[in-house]
């Protein structure tokens, strides 16, 4: 629910500064390993919006992979998860480079 409001926050004060008044698209990039669910996320999402510039407004995920760096095989990786095995070695030697963030990518105003 405290990533919602965080987003709300972000919109409104975006408002404040851009002068707009409706929104009616939001786009949000989400890393794989962040660890935020995204139903989860609409759900919160569109409770935290009522009667605010964001009611009805659409929420788009945009899913980041996640990577990191294996200090055994000194390669660049695809993870699924934060504590998962290096595809190409095995190793657990993993360092995450990529897939942590959430993100206001961008807004669709009226």
């Amino acid at each position: 629910m405290s990533l919602a409001e965080g987003v709300l926050q972000l919109i409104e004060d975006a408002a404040r500064q851009q002068e707009f008044s409706k929104v009616s698209t939001v786009w949000l990039e989400i890393g794989q390993l962040s660890g935020v669910e995204v139903e989860a996320m609409k759900f919160c999402f569109d409770a935290v919006t009522r009667d605010s510039i964001a009611q009805g407004a659409r929420l788009e995920i945009i899913a980041l992979p996640g990577s990191g760096w294996c200090m055994a095989c000194a390669l660049t990786v695809p993870m699924k998860e934060v504590f998962g095995e290096c595809p190409h070695c095995g190793g657990y030697q993993m360092q995450v480079t990529g897939g942590t963030e959430m993100r206001l990518k961008e807004l669709e105003v009226t």
